[in-house]
């Protein structure tokens, strides 16, 4: 893998000068307060401003403002006229935007389309503060505000698409979100190493339209430059012609697929032809805009072909052509180093809301504010997750001391501080310092996986440093007690026998949830994720050590319904399971299809994308409707009466009405409590139609009982 400059090298900018902020300005009297007459940078974001390295804007703030750069802050403007984004002032080099930590439409609606009725980023928690496709709108207001200046978007939202995408939300494939919000530029992932070159670059004078060579950045181009060589990606993976089959029995051939080169470019048909001494200057030509629109089959190749680019170590440019208008999409960014992520993540932030906001409550705060991150990146590859699209799958890790400082910093800055650091991780609890045994093998890798179908014997589980980081945070004078709350990877965990007995007996309270997410091998085969033989290991161990320390704890284990994969028998073997187990799921969780996730192709394409996609590929069934999906959910939650009526209903048209019943073997009961509302047609219609009957066996009715 090529090396990065290091984004602590650069000369800083003159207004330097004017040091650090307390906080980053939101008002035109803070920045006089500081003696600025402009900004370098103005951030938008549609999260509350939180000081704090959790909050994207905070950490991209801090980190222009090392740089030398002056930065404000614009967060949850009123979208509904230009005018509050003219607060403060124009920026001299660009604006910034983002939706902020959460994608806007999953923070405004559930799995089921319904509105939330609240915004954990918000303060009070109050819905409705930011618009929807929320970095559309204030891209719009910026280009009303101020149509000169440069906009550049990133963050989730715009991260995940990058490209054309199926959108959930409008059950369509829409174009990039950086044609819909006219942007300039936009930079995807963790952005620091990007947004660090590009304003030194601006402010040295090029003009953003000229830069067009930063890694992870997309933009619009018209055509491709003549000494660039495209490789047409239907020529790596072959999806079969557009029309319908042919007659079988003819012996005509199979007419080839329409190439998904505009007219009079010059593609190489095989990868192979293409030098390595040329791939950087090779690009893969996904297919357009318009053909993965009305194709969902080509829809589910592009989606294979993106994630085949995702190797910082080898992957090309990728275009997709949008009408007349070419989407240009830079290779994935160079990890950090650890050098840098200590940088990052040891600029003085105040770890605090702005002052703007008195004494109002932010949720997402309050949950984070006794945190630390270790760790960036996933590479579990999990089909429905976003973290590996838009933080990579090489974990970037900090340096034990990093971490300690900033433990202290807590101790010591916080306020409210009782000794409990809440949580120690990232994306993944115990992914810290893991990673290929081979710089070598890893650069040229193309697995979207090293943790399925099993541990890639390349990859180093040794969890040695994470034990160390771990005594040495929670002997920190002050710390009680030091809390994993990020997500367990229970099958590399039970690779570490001392691991889990170190997470078993200091690190745990009480509860640790984990995420078998499912237990048949129909979803688990198109999620991504281990079977019940890494999660009963891992439940072994922990018992066993939970019972060494003579400490009384449990797992939780999470569940998704509704992915694609997963039957109605998948979910009542996994109801039945819950119930021996004496698991009783509150909340559940269906399956969302996030833009540009693996199991959102399967989703819209009833396709495979993990395997090469062709016309005659494995189908995948896709429970999709609100009746099934909400039937998925009832399983999970086969405890709660008020689903009995749709289960015992599922169960007799599934063939399973022995297990309505009383028995420790059924699922259901037959009887129904009077206060979950049934109605005697509910109760006919659950009955198959029989009144004064129960399942089909003929039997008189049982009377109604209690708990």
């Amino acid at each position: 893998m090529q090396a990065a400059r290091d984004i602590t090298s650069y000369r800083k900018h003159w207004a330097e000068c004017f040091g650090t902020a307390p906080f980053l300005p939101m008002s035109r009297g803070e920045m006089e307060a500081l003696g600025w007459d402009r900004c370098d940078v103005i951030l938008v974001t549609g999260d509350a401003y939180v000081d704090h390295p959790s909050f994207g804007m905070a950490l991209i703030g801090r980190v222009l403002e090392a740089q030398g750069f002056r930065v404000g802050i614009l967060a949850q403007p009123d979208w509904r006229s230009a005018e509050p984004f003219r607060a403060l002032g124009a920026p001299i080099l660009f604006f910034g935007v983002t939706a902020g930590n959460m994608d806007s439409l999953v923070n405004r609606y559930t799995a089921d389309r319904r509105l939330r009725s609240d915004d954990a980023y918000t303060p009070g928690g109050v819905a409705g503060a930011r618009p929807d496709r929320s970095v559309i709108v204030y891209s719009q207001r910026v280009r009303e505000a101020y149509p000169g200046v440069p906009i550049v978007i990133g963050g989730i939202e715009a991260s995940l698409r990058r490209i054309a995408h199926f959108d959930y939300w409008s059950e369509k494939v829409r174009r990039s979100i950086l044609l819909d919000a006219k942007a300039d530029l936009l930079v995807y992932g963790n952005a620091e190493r990007q947004v660090c070159e590009l304003a030194h670059r601006l402010a040295a004078g090029e003009r953003i339209g000229e830069i067009t060579d930063i890694r992870g950045t997309a933009f619009a181009r018209r055509r491709v430059p003549e000494h660039w060589i495209a490789i047409d990606s239907t020529h790596l993976d072959t999806p079969g012609p557009l029309q319908p089959p042919g007659d079988p029995y003819a012996f005509e051939p199979e007419a080839p697929l329409p190439s998904a080169a505009p007219p009079r470019e010059t593609v190489v048909r095989f990868v192979r032809r293409v030098k390595n001494a040329d791939r950087e200057r090779s690009v893969i030509r996904m297919p357009s805009f318009e053909q993965v629109s009305a194709d969902s089959v080509l829809y589910a190749h592009a989606s294979r072909i993106l994630h085949l680019e995702s190797n910082p170590g080898n992957a090309r440019a990728l275009v997709q052509r949008h009408g007349t208008v070419e989407v240009w999409l830079n290779p994935p960014p160079i990890p950090l180093t650890t050098a840098e992520m200590d940088w990052i993540y040891e600029r003085p932030y105040r770890r605090r809301p702005h002052p703007a906001y008195a004494e109002a409550s932010i949720p997402a705060y309050k949950m984070i504010r006794f945190s630390v991150a270790i760790q960036r990146g996933c590479f579990g590859g999990c089909t429905f997750c976003s973290i590996t699209e838009h933080e990579g799958r090489i974990i970037q890790s900090r340096s034990e001391d990093s971490v300690i400082r900033e433990i202290e910093t807590v101790r010591d800055t916080v306020p409210g501080f009782t000794g409990v650091i809440s949580d120690l991780g990232g994306p993944t609890a115990n992914m810290y310092r893991l990673a290929c045994k081979s710089r070598q093998i890893e650069s040229a890798c193309r697995r979207p996986s090293c943790v399925y179908p099993a541990i890639c014997p390349n990859l180093d589980t040794d969890h040695a440093p994470l034990v160390r980081l771990y005594r040495r945070a929670r002997a920190v004078a002050g710390v009680r007690k030091v809390l994993i709350a990020s997500g367990v990877r229970y099958d590399l965990a039970a690779e570490s026998p001392e691991y889990v007995k170190e997470l078993a007996q200091h690190h745990v309270g009480g509860y640790l949830k984990i995420a078998p997410e499912a237990i048949g091998e129909g979803p688990l085969s198109k999620m991504m994720k281990p079977g019940l033989a890494a999660y009963d290991r891992f439940k072994g161990l922990f018992d066993r050590y939970s019972r060494e320390a003579r400490k009384e704890q449990y797992l939780i284990p999470y569940f998704i319904a509704a992915h694609p994969g997963t039957t109605d028998e998948d979910m009542l073997e996994l109801a039945l399971w819950l119930k021996r187990n004496g698991y009783r799921a509150d909340q559940v969780q269906a399956f969302l299809p996030s833009p540009m996730a693996t199991a959102t192709a399967m989703y819209h394409s009833g396709r495979n994308p993990l395997k090469r996609i062709a016309r005659t590929s494995e189908r995948v069934h896709v429970p999709k409707g609100l009746k099934v999906r909400r039937l998925h959910k009832a399983f999970l939650r086969y405890h709660d009466p008020r689903n009995w009526p749709q289960l015992r209903e599922a169960l007799r048209r599934m063939g399973h009405a022995d297990l309505i019943g009383r028995g420790a073997h059924q699922l259901v009961p037959a009887w129904q409590p009077a206060e979950t509302g049934e109605t005697p047609e509910s109760r006919r219609r659950a009955a198959g139609s029989r009144p004064f009957r129960t399942q089909h066996t003929g039997l008189p009715r049982t009377p109604r009982r209690r708990h």
